[in-house]
């Protein structure tokens, strides 16, 4: 038990001092109790809201939860008939087979008339081996001058790195499109092509195409820039011990790739320099607003996540009808080529008319309001795409464009170096922009390192 101090030798002034020190501690003591008891409130309150997943929420697919389901396939829904291998369009070679022998009575029918009773394709990969040319520059001694002289060579055969352009188109495809480490790279060129290549030769090899896909991803940016609308998005990116961002701004035919080190707005001013686009689609993140000149859409599918949100907390009166109109919304969108502009324009009053009522409810769980404060804060951002069909209702065209980067970014587990960050940006610029023109990845990195631009049509 705890001595009381003897407080007799003190003077009036000396406890008046006392006193008021235990009192500007105990009030210092009840706002700390105070604070403590609110945040118990709170934390008390979120153990009865329900937990985020992909479905209400901007999380991931694969930080979600999946069920466990029976081991047993389920029956087809909608059976069907099945389909047969086309037949190649452009086969290597062809073999006709005449019948010498009719199969039900033998008879000869070697001289009979006949026709094509069936095609089929076989189908082989040739036995791959590097194709070594060996040169050999002659010379000698001058008979006029009396000085050494030496062959030519030829421009594709020049002295330097022995490694032809496709080899490099290879190299750089299997590493940057279908991820496959250096050390494996090193293993999967010897076992399928029988060439022996060390890391740093392969560095080397990615490290001299740097120049070839930077220039084409200024081409495929200056005409993303010559557009009327913008669509943006990022995702995270590990290079070296630091944190970064992959952004992607497309639209079109064309998407182009950046990497950096922040998220914030200075990101998207350094890429579109003083150039704005006339509409802009992205999420609600801060960095991606106010760049548009006429109108900015955000991405319906995150808000209809975040409304589905709302309502498994609890909310009942705004949740439900909220995201009923988003979802009208979003497929309205995906029926803008067969509608006519008037009959947009009617489908558009018609749902501001559906939005005023909703925002006139009262809705009483914490989240629905939330929710309703977040829409009347970007109510004007909500149906652009109904009048401009340049742009679209969600922002899935650019989660689209980032999911390769982001099974890359899980398989390598990011980049060592800045510049080999900055060169798969560039990479994907490339590869993304012929795959939305229907040229192969492979294709695409033999024109960028040729020097010849992607085609406008495949």
């Amino acid at each position: 038990m705890a001595t009381v101090p003897d407080l007799s030798g003190l003077s009036h002034a000396q406890k008046d001092s006392l006193i008021a020190a235990l009192m500007a501690q105990v009030e210092a003591l009840t706002a700390q109790v105070a604070a403590l008891t609110a945040r118990v409130a709170e934390l008390e309150a979120k153990l009865g809201e329900p937990p985020k997943t992909p479905d209400n929420s901007s999380l991931p697919p694969s930080k979600g939860q999946k069920p466990s389901a029976p081991a047993a396939p389920k029956p087809k829904a909608q059976a069907h008939a099945g389909a047969h291998r086309p037949l190649h369009p452009n086969p290597t070679s062809r073999r006709e087979f005449r019948a010498e022998h009719c199969q039900r009575c033998g008879g000869d029918v070697a001289d009979a008339p006949q026709f094509a009773c069936e095609s089929y394709d076989r189908i082989e990969i040739p036995a791959i081996t590097p194709d070594v040319t060996r040169v050999t520059l002659l010379g000698g001694v001058c008979p006029c001058c009396g000085k050494r002289f030496k062959a030519t060579p030829p421009a594709d055969l020049a002295p330097g790195s022995p490694f032809g352009a496709n080899l490099r188109a290879f190299v750089i495809y299997l590493r940057s499109v279908q991820g496959i480490a250096l050390a494996r790279l090193v293993v999967v060129l010897r076992d399928l092509f029988g060439l022996e290549i060390s890391e740093g030769a392969l560095v080397a090899i990615l490290d001299d195409s740097r120049p070839a896909f930077a220039r084409e991803t200024s081409a495929i940016k200056a005409r993303l820039l010559s557009g009327t609308a913008l669509a943006c998005d990022e995702t995270g990116v590990r290079v070296g011990k630091a944190n970064w961002w992959l952004w992607v701004f497309h639209h079109g035919l064309d998407a182009v790739f950046v990497v950096d080190p922040h998220r914030k707005k200075a990101v998207v001013k350094d890429f579109l320099g003083e150039w704005r686009p006339e509409f802009w689609l992205s999420d609600r993140l801060g960095s991606q607003r106010g760049w548009a000149k006429r109108g900015h859409q955000v991405c319906l599918a995150h808000l209809i996540r975040d409304v589905q949100y709302a309502q498994d907390c609890g909310d009942a009166i705004f949740a439900p009808g909220m995201k009923g109109l988003l979802k009208r919304a979003c497929a309205l969108g995906r029926r803008r080529d067969r509608l006519a502009d008037s009959t947009l324009k009617v489908y558009e009053a018609n749902l501001e008319k559906r939005l005023d009522r909703l925002l006139a409810l009262h809705p009483v769980a914490p989240a629905g309001k939330k929710m309703q404060r977040v829409v009347k804060r970007f109510r004007q951002h909500l149906f652009v795409f109904m009048t401009n069909r340049d742009i679209e209702p969600t922002n899935n065209g650019s989660e689209r464009a980032l999911r390769p980067c982001a099974v890359y970014r899980k398989i390598t587990n990011g980049f060592r170096s800045e510049w080999g960050a900055r060169l798969y940006a560039d990479i994907r610029s490339v590869v993304e922009t012929a795959r939305r023109r229907g040229l192969r990845a492979i294709d695409a990195i033999r024109l960028t390192l040729a020097g010849n631009p992607i085609p406008t049509v495949a």
